[in-house]
């Protein structure tokens, strides 16, 4: 099992989105070091959902469900999506700010590369931050 946090602003797609959806093609990532964070995926890897621009807080937990595939928005050049389906919300969200008074999570991608919308997380800090948001599996 691996663990992740993917960010999308939640006027674009939110976790009240992919609930309702039951399921998304996580499409449009145009970053290399994303795309392969996201072709790392495994299918029932646990996935943190952060809310970027607005709200600025975990929100819920994804879970894979299709491992990465080609993504047909490209218009050109090798980019890489994969499906992903709710798992469960958040009993209380973590904010942005929380988590960078902890410092388990100093090093983490949300904190050190502010602008990566894929990234993977250790399973310690995974669960730091549902502890944190008072939340088990």
């Amino acid at each position: 099992m691996n663990y992740w946090l993917v960010k999308s602003e939640p006027y674009a797609y939110s976790y009240d989105d992919l609930e309702r959806d039951g399921s998304t093609v996580w499409s449009g990532v145009r970053n290399y070091a994303a795309r392969n964070h996201l072709r790392g995926m495994k299918k029932d890897d646990l996935v943190l959902f952060y809310h970027s621009q607005e709200g600025l807080e975990v929100v819920g937990i994804a879970k894979v469900q299709r491992e990465y595939y080609p993504d047909e928005t490209a218009e050109k050049g090798d980019w890489s999506v994969v499906d992903l389906g709710p798992y469960k919300r958040l009993a209380q969200p973590v904010t942005l700010v929380e988590i960078k008074q902890v410092p388990e999570l100093a090093n983490i991608g949300l904190v050190r590369i502010g602008r990566l919308s894929v990234m993977p997380l250790e399973k310690a800090e995974f669960f730091r931050i549902l502890d944190m948001a008072k939340t088990s599996l």
